[in-house]
């Protein structure tokens, strides 16, 4: 009885450390596809940005100001495109930060839509969109904007399921 009691200890203490470095989340809609699909299990880093910055190209999660069904706020999850002090602009189907065309090969058809010119990424904020932009609700749209590094919960690092993919 010892040693059972033990073992549900140890457990418990290790579940909580993996609370505090690790979230679980699920891919609920196609704004990420190609890459991430709905109901992707994944696993984000809480700790990813607590002692280094977001870089162009990480998967993130963030709290947005949109609203779920339940009234909580909805997470977004979303690639890192412009960091702060750039300057982004989306010109004929293409995205360019500080005046250079992005190679995006990770986007679902390789277009992006939207009237954004000249946009300045203020300080400590970044510009995130979805891999499949035709139907990502982003940093293009009002509702998102920028997003503040403050609204990150972290860095999607690992794909639980499906298993292939």
């Amino acid at each position: 009885m010892k040693e059972w009691i033990k073992d549900i200890i140890f457990a418990l203490i290790v579940a909580i450390v993996i609370i505090q470095f690790v979230k679980p989340t699920i891919v609920r809609q196609s704004s990420m596809e190609p890459n991430f699909h709905d109901n992707d299990y994944l696993f984000v880093s809480k700790q990813a940005y607590r002692f280094g910055e977001p870089k162009r190209g990480d998967v993130v999660v963030f709290e947005s100001e949109l609203q779920q069904e339940n009234g909580d706020d909805k997470l977004l999850i979303k690639r890192v495109i412009g960091l702060p002090g750039e300057t982004i602009d989306i010109i004929d189907e293409k995205v360019y930060v500080d005046g250079t065309m992005l190679e995006e090969s990770y986007t679902m058809d390789g277009t992006t839509y939207g009237d954004i010119h000249e946009l300045k990424i203020p300080e400590d904020e970044y510009f995130c969109m979805g891999d499949n932009r035709d139907v990502s609700i982003d940093s293009r749209d009002p509702a998102v904007g920028c997003v503040d590094k403050e609204k990150f919960v972290g860095k999607v690092f690992f794909r639980v399921l499906p298993f292939s993919g």
